[in-house]
């Protein structure tokens, strides 16, 4: 536990004179036994870098100091950065940047070294944001990213019941809830409950490197007409033959009349590799 006491962020904010900014989903978490809990789940110790995403008012990133060896913190919002060096004056292993995540490369920012994501961020950009991590040559080991509970749910969702966002993820790592978090943690409080999702990266991605451009062409276009079977969303997607695609899916055997959102990760390897055959005899001819 940091002891750490709660900052007040209705003061904060009108001493500055602002409000929290609805378009940039700013909600912030300033209760600190939530914060030592959140800290703690997502495994953070003391040899670590922490990349944190949206520091907002530094409340998570005072407890990340006191835990971390190094916290690279990123704010959109210009507004901010005058709370979070007024807030964070006294961490001096606290970085501020004042710039978009997206616009970053994380292997500068990071000095080329292991780090892990600790973040709270909105639900408009979690998918953006997970795609810039984990397609990056210099992949986190580990994120910890609290956000809305049904885009954890969505995320760690099983075959059956997958989206393109859940094997995106999976591909690249094991997801898991470890805290939840209610409504009234925050100010001001969202309409809904939030999870803390803790993402342990793999050595290596599910689908091997190379073939990763492959993979995601497929399941884009999987997942291009979730009421469609998948004969017929790839036959769309692909630009190829009914004949053809479903031959493709029976050497890989699968069911050409299956959902997208049935096939497991293992399945979609397989397909992904016979497409590559597929495609390389269609060039020769």
């Amino acid at each position: 536990m940091t002891g750490l006491t709660a900052l007040d962020g209705p003061a904060l904010l009108r001493a500055h004179g602002l409000t929290p900014r609805k378009g940039l989903g700013q909600n912030f978490l300033t209760d600190p036994a939530t914060l030592d809990k959140l800290v703690q789940a997502a495994g953070v110790t003391a040899d670590d870098s922490v990349l944190e995403i949206g520091p907002g008012l530094g409340s998570l990133t005072r407890h990340l100091a006191r835990t971390a060896c190094r916290v690279i913190a990123v704010e959109i919002d210009q507004n901010l950065i005058p709370i979070l060096q007024q807030v964070l004056a006294d961490e001096p292993n606290v970085h501020v940047i004042h710039a978009d995540i997206l616009s970053l490369n994380p292997a500068e920012i990071m000095g080329g070294e292991p780090y892990l994501v600790v973040a709270n961020i909105p639900y408009y950009i979690t998918s953006a944001i997970l795609r810039h991590l984990l397609e990056s040559a210099h992949r986190p080991q580990r994120l910890a990213l609290t956000v809305q509970r049904e885009v954890a749910d969505r995320i760690c969702a099983a075959p059956g019941d997958l989206s393109l966002l859940a094997l995106s993820v999976q591909v690249y790592g094991s997801p898991r809830p470890v805290l939840r978090i209610p409504a009234g943690a925050f100010y001001p409080p969202p309409k809904v409950d939030s999870v803390t999702l803790r993402i342990d990266l793999f050595p290596q991605p599910l689908i091997p490197q190379k073939d990763l451009d492959v993979f995601f062409k497929l399941a884009k276009a999987g997942f291009s007409q979730k009421r469609k079977t998948l004969r017929n969303a790839l036959v769309g997607g692909l630009g190829w033959k009914t004949n053809d695609v479903e031959d493709m899916l029976r050497k890989s055997e699968i069911d050409p009349m299956r959902r997208a959102e049935t096939l497991t990760l293992d399945e979609w390897r397989l397909l992904t590799a016979q497409f590559l055959v597929e495609n390389t005899l269609k060039r020769g001819n």
